[in-house]
């Protein structure tokens, strides 16, 4: 390698740094690393100040986050390259249910509880009864898959948003698994729309950009069951005024569902409910993992 690299050499010579490398895959995405890096730089005349102010940027992600708290998760998310990723990888069109975004608040301390649960936590709340079923490709019932699910509360926060309120427990979430038919059931409180978090570096993104930080109301779920690909998605409010808006570009016209308004009575899991309550019922369909579709 030579010591006297140039703007025009110094590509080459950071590329072939990586030649030895073996694993092939690594030394792949290592160099095509290198190469777009070195042609953004050269494209945009990236400054010495703009070089330092991105380094600080990414060490005060960094920092920012923890384990209930994913910065790194979320500028993925914010530039787009999350969906991007999912939308290369999973080729699910007709198949099964689509795919999305997992966030920045899942959590494995999450409890793991029966069908009927109430998953609330004590938050108040509007009650919301959610009725899944869980079938493969053929219509058949998937038993025993495990349905992580979680959410916000009726203003628009997390449970991990909230350790002093919540003295630390879980709420809004929960593991679940279905039945022989596939079915899974629990009762919470309805989410609302809210932002993302903007109180650290990604916040600053937002805000430089003007764009909206509010992601349209949504649950989340993780499905999981041998011998299917495993499934993360989210299930919209169809009547959400942010739903064209989503900052992380996660919602999809196909997972927009509605969330039912009903008048005080009997709800679906047979109690009687003395304040009017919302109730989502969907089917998710797995796909087995032996007929996962080529891109």
């Amino acid at each position: 390698m030579s010591i006297d690299l140039t703007e025009d050499t110094i590509t080459a010579a950071a590329v072939a740094a990586f030649d030895n490398t073996k694993d092939p895959r690594a030394r792949e995405l290592f160099q095509a690393l290198v190469r777009y890096i070195h042609d953004f730089a050269r494209e945009v005349r990236l400054t010495d100040e703009e070089w330092f102010t991105a380094m600080d940027f990414l060490v005060r992600v960094g920092q920012m986050s923890s384990p209930t708290r994913q910065e790194f998760i979320l500028l993925s998310d914010v530039l787009g390259l999350s969906v991007l990723v999912d939308l290369i990888n999973h080729h699910r069109g007709q198949f099964a249910t689509e795919s999305t975004l997992l966030g920045p608040f899942f959590i494995e301390n999450r409890p793991r509880v029966p069908n009927g649960a109430d998953i609330s936590g004590g938050v108040p709340g509007v009650p919301l009864f959610v009725t899944g079923r869980v079938l493969d490709q053929d219509g058949k019932p998937v038993a025993g898959a495990h349905v992580d699910t979680w959410h916000s509360d009726g203003d628009g926060f997390y449970d991990v948003q909230m350790p002093e309120k919540l003295h630390d427990r879980p709420a809004m979430r929960a593991l679940l698994t279905t039945d022989a038919e596939g079915r899974f059931w629990y009762r919470s409180i309805t989410p609302k729309y809210y932002p993302v978090p903007t109180d650290g570096p990604v916040g600053e993104i937002m805000r430089a950009s003007e764009r909206s930080p509010i992601r349209p109301e949504h649950i989340h779920f993780w499905l999981q069951a041998p011998g299917y690909d495993p499934l993360i998605t989210m299930l919209f409010r169809g009547d959400d005024p942010y739903l064209t808006t989503d900052p992380v570009f996660g919602a999809k016209r196909a997972l927009v569902v509605e969330f039912a308004r009903h008048a005080p009575g009997v709800a679906p899991d047979g109690t009687a409910v003395d304040v009017p309550f919302q109730t989502v019922d969907w089917t998710f369909t797995l796909l087995r993992q032996r007929t996962v579709q080529a891109a």
